[in-house]
């Protein structure tokens, strides 16, 4: 009954096959646990398949699941592709195959400790000297260093495919940063999710294991110095390939994510700079490669290490999963020779079989590799150097014959492999299921004496028929992948006890993020200030043009220069200075304003556009992604999308401008919004909204100042007044409690003095002076910082104006001297709670060298 109900998809699938496929066993006939999954998609069927397909492409983006590529002409930020059709691999089966990742991951600790210990493989002619000592991931300064823990390798990632014998073989090893295990874990949930009906019939084994498994360890690891350890995860920052991973699995453990910059050793140790002090770090999740940890020992140029780090591991005050030097394991060459280090160091045979894999450095290996070219796969040595592997099939004679003399030069930077017919798997490709190579990237954490694999992993399939490409970086789709049993499986799951649960360290604010948070609330209120000014002028623009033609009133006029003041966006409308330093009009930027008004809308090279705005926004909130939940980072969408539509729009319709600043600024109000309600009141939280109410007192002073330091006719004040009420969100208010004809005066005490009023001067000074009021003070507890001084003296000069004053005009002139000197004297004041705050929490140690930048870490663990 079963074989008929799923005959239609199965039968078109297997007709396809070409070479050995994960549906069939050796006996070419379907595997149970495949046919029962061809049942179900054959009642989902092919439409409802590519409807849920697009549900995970949309889910995926929604949770911001990304893989940055390097070296691309279009946009760095990839999509996440994640395959509807998991991998499955039968329980009985993956036994088997755990068993020979448990010795390869004892064989490589070994090798490991080994080669930066007594060497005895080396002296011992199991492994070629210049094999490793050549190599640039073998790294001299890492020779003395021991972790207390009896592993060195604690993280351990593995590829493997299966081969013509039809057994799983070893790919490649990743040791440095193993990368892939929180897209796994992503996949799952995804998966779950969008198809739930592929889990009615199957059972499973759960990923969780594995990553409590990474809680103990780790807090074991800290134990070593303290009882209730303070673990960092260690990222490049956004730049990196595996960014999200670094933000996914940091917010999933509870662990803090930190860059290089956000630690220092002193006194022997490594600390965590903080806002309000010095914490002290006893384990690092290293996902930066190794050269770059450390740039007094090992890479000179490095801006991304932490300096002096080596010092603290050999003094045993830090503990790092895994530890600089483990990338001696990645090189290709040691592959040829894992079968004669297993006997020598574990006396066993290998149990998991690799890709045959011939040194070139060897006079017999070199001549079976020359005259068997055309059959094998070239590498190098050395992965850094960024060399693409050449299947040698593909090349002419003359090709062929470079490649000769390219090995020749430098024999012993070359490895040839066994280019072998792998197995395809299930695809979901354009509408239909395809056969696509894949390979499954196997995942291990040190468990006391042992090691705990991984029940599933990250198998990655080929987007091209016929090629193994399964490289993100070449395109490759990611899979869900299952260890199947024949019934379900028990867990209890196991909790990592903290001895304090009053600590708040996993909650420390670095210094970096307390920045980025201060200008996220800064740039978000700059955006929606210009937005709301924009719209004003638009909109006084568009009845301008049915009035009065291309002449524009004075009033508009003065907005224009007002809007160039807000952006500081010289010359634009204000013009340029005459030799006397006086500021004189383009009467021709004023005929056709629209021009340079879209320039402030779409120009994302033009600084203070609200492209370049939105711009700067998001890079902000990327900088600080630990920090959204599912909710705000579909806002964040949005707000990706409202900037490509912005970049887009070149038009003279003022109602499509109009359209596309309201769509922005509902965006906009609603990322502010779910963050206001979500994020914690903590230092955080202080500074987001010290940032948003320093920005906002910036902007209104700007564009009080600016409008009515000069007076205007009677006439054109009143419209002046009107706009700016109109964009503080004051005017409703005004009509209500004035219920007058618009005078400055009124208009000044209202929006100088009114107390009750969200976007009035003394009420936004009485907010900023409570925010950084919260925050930490560095010495002396019970007195006001230097930021709140600036505040209250700010405040003081607001509360004690005399409207009367401040309007009064120079006849000769028609200046207000004592209202602009006033709005001077507080916007200088707040400029200076801006700076103070930077000397106070964001002033980041000099790194200890030389070299002024350098490109974040390319992960050279590809997934």
């Amino acid at each position: 009954m079963i074989q008929d109900i799923s005959l239609g998809l199965l039968q078109t699938y297997k007709e396809k096959i070409n070479s050995y496929d994960e549906v069939l066993d050796q006996n070419g006939q379907v595997k149970p646990y495949w046919q029962g999954l061809f049942d179900t998609l054959e009642s989902i069927g092919i439409a409802e398949l590519e409807l849920r397909n697009q549900e995970i492409v949309k889910k995926l983006r929604e949770n911001g699941v990304t893989y940055n590529v390097y070296d691309s002409n279009k946009e760095s930020n990839r999509a996440w592709k994640l395959d509807p059709i998991p991998f499955l691999i039968h329980e009985s089966e993956w036994k088997v195959i755990e068993k020979g990742l448990l010795q390869r991951a004892r064989l490589l600790n070994l090798i490991l400790k080994d080669l930066y210990g007594p060497q005895l493989l080396i002296k011992n002619a199991i492994i070629p000297a210049e094999l490793v000592f050549d190599n640039s991931g073998f790294l001299l300064p890492c020779f003395d260093i021991r972790q207390k823990h009896d592993k060195q390798l604690l993280n351990y990632a593995v590829d493997l495919a299966r081969g013509p014998d039809g057994k799983m073989w070893l790919l490649d090893n990743r040791t440095q940063a193993p990368s892939g295990a929180g897209y796994a874990l992503e996949n799952r949930i995804v998966m779950s999710k969008v198809i739930p009906e592929l889990n009615k019939k199957t059972y499973r084994k759960r990923l969780s294991p594995y990553f409590n498994q990474l809680q103990q360890t780790v807090d074991m690891l800290g134990n070593n110095t303290n009882e209730n350890p303070n673990v960092v995860f260690l990222t490049p920052g956004p730049g990196n390939e595996t960014y999200f991973e670094h933000v996914y699995l940091s917010s999933y453990l509870g662990y803090t994510l930190v860059q290089g910059n956000d630690l220092l050793v002193r006194d022997g140790f490594v600390w965590l700079k903080s806002i309000d002090r010095l914490e002290r770090v006893d384990v690092i999740i290293k996902r930066l490669d190794d050269e770059w940890c450390d740039p007094l020992e090992l890479r000179r140029d490095s801006l991304l290490g932490i300096p002096g780090l080596l010092q603290v591991i050999r003094l045993g005050n830090v503990s790092v999963i895994n530890p600089p030097g483990t990338s001696v394991l990645e090189n290709y060459g040691l592959m040829a020779f894992m079968q004669n280090a297993c006997k020598f160091l574990l006396n066993e045979p290998l149990l998991l079989n690799s890709i045959a894999t011939w040194w070139c450095g060897q006079p017999k290996e070199l001549n079976f590799v020359l005259a068997n070219l055309p059959k094998l796969i070239i590498k190098k040595t050395n992965r850094k150097q960024g060399f693409r592997s050449i299947y040698a099939r593909l090349l002419n004679v003359e090709q062929l014959e470079d490649l000769k003399n390219l090995i020749l030069k430098t024999p012993k930077d070359y490895v040839a492999q066994e280019e072998v017919s792998l197995s395809t798997t299930p695809a979901f490709i354009n509408g239909t299921i395809e056969p696509r190579y894949a390979a499954i990237r196997a995942f291990l954490i040190a468990d006391g004496d042992d090691y705990k694999v991984m029940q599933g992993g990250l198998t990655r399939s080929s987007a091209l028929k016929d090629k193994f490409e399964i490289s993100n970086q070449l395109g490759g789709i990611s899979k869900d992948t299952w260890i199947i049993t024949d019934a379900p499986t028990e867990y209890i799951e196991r909790t990592v006890e903290r001895k304090n649960t009053n600590n708040q360290l996993n909650n420390s604010l670095t210094s970096r993020n307390a920045e980025n948070l201060f200008w996220l609330g800064r740039l978000c209120e700059r955006t929606m200030a210009l937005r709301s000014f924009l719209k004003i002028i638009l909109s006084s623009l568009n009845e301008n043009v049915t009035k009065h033609g291309n002449k524009q009133p004075e009033f508009l006029v003065v907005l224009l220069k007002s809007l160039t003041h807000l952006t500081q966006t010289y010359p634009g409308f204000v013009g340029k200075e005459d030799e006397d330093g006086e500021e004189f009009d383009n009467e021709a930027i004023f005929e056709n304003p629209l021009a340079e008004l879209l320039l402030l809308i779409n120009d994302p090279t033009k600084k203070g556009s609200v492209a370049y705005n939105i711009q700067s926004l998001l890079r902000t909130i990327n900088q600080v992604s630990e920090k959204w939940n599912h909710d705000t980072r579909r806002i964040i969408n949005l707000l990706e999308d409202s900037l490509f539509v912005l970049k887009k729009t070149n038009t003279n319709k003022i109602n499509y401008v109009n359209h596309a600043l309201d769509k922005l600024h509902i965006r906009l109000f609603s990322f502010y919004g779910n963050i206001y309600e979500t994020l914690p009141r903590d230092n955080g939280f202080y500074l987001l909204e010290t940032g948003k109410n320093v920005e906002r007192i910036l902007s209104l002073i700007s564009v009080f100042r600016s409008t009515f330091n000069y007076k205007k006719i009677e006439e054109e004040e009143v419209l002046l007044m009107e706009a700016i009420l109109e964009n503080h969100h004051l005017l409703a208010q005004y009509r209500h409690i004035y219920k007058s004809h618009l005078s400055l005066k009124a208009v000044i005490n209202m929006v100088f003095l009114e107390k009750n009023l969200p976007y009035t001067l003394s009420f936004l000074l009485d907010t900023l002076s409570y925010y950084l009021s919260q925050l930490p003070k560095t010495n002396e507890p019970n007195r006001l910082s230097i930021a709140e001084k600036s505040a209250l003296e700010a405040s003081t000069i607001v509360k004690l104006i005399n409207a009367d004053h401040l309007i009064e005009v120079d006849e000769e002139t028609q200046f207000r001297p004592e209202l602009d000197e006033t709005l001077s004297k507080v916007f200088e004041l707040i400029c200076n709670v801006s700076n103070n705050l930077s000397r106070l929490y964001f002033n980041h140690s000099v790194m200890q060298h030389s070299v002024l930048d350098t490109l974040e870490n390319r992960d050279t663990d590809e997934i």
